[in-house]
């Protein structure tokens, strides 16, 4: 008897769970965009992505290597991945990246604003609104601040002796 009591309140538990807050993804995907080829560019700091998506079975491709070899980090596999998970998209698309300078963090940055800006010129009905609720078509414009004369590097500047 006492179990139908803790699983009723389970169930209670897992209900309240999913209405929708501030903080859940009310505005995700219903996975019912259109699959067509699409086209997005990326940037982040000084990393550029060119980002090709194609219908397909999910298969990752950037500078002619898997997502695993380019990326070791599950955490930036995470990250590169994140809008197409969004939109539950998953194994439907084939995404073929050339990316280029910057550093690893920089590279997956622009990766998924790129794969954000194709998954939008897709299907703009569908994917825009949740897209730019998660932030994933806002440009990180934040890029390293140049040397200045007589400083040694952007602000840093001698160190000053009074004697």
């Amino acid at each position: 008897m006492a179990e139908n009591t803790n699983n009723s309140a389970v169930l209670e538990t897992k209900e309240e769970l999913t209405s929708y807050t501030t903080e859940t993804n009310a505005g995700a995907g219903t996975g019912t965009s259109a699959i067509a080829p699409g086209y997005g560019t990326g940037r982040r700091k000084e990393a550029v992505a060119r980002v090709r998506l194609v219908p397909g079975s999910g298969k990752w491709t950037i500078n002619g290597r898997t997502l695993e070899e380019y990326f070791p980090s599950r955490l930036l596999q995470r990250e590169v991945n994140s809008p197409i998970v969004l939109l539950k998209l998953e194994g439907k698309f084939d995404v073929i990246v050339l990316v280029d300078g910057g550093g690893t963090t920089g590279q997956a940055g622009a990766i998924r604003l790129g794969v954000a800006r194709a998954l939008n010129a897709i299907d703009r009905d569908a994917n825009r609104h949740a897209l730019k609720k998660a932030g994933f078509l806002t440009r990180d414009s934040r890029v390293v601040e140049r040397k200045k004369a007589g400083l040694h590097k952007a602000r840093r500047a001698p160190q000053f002796s009074k004697r």
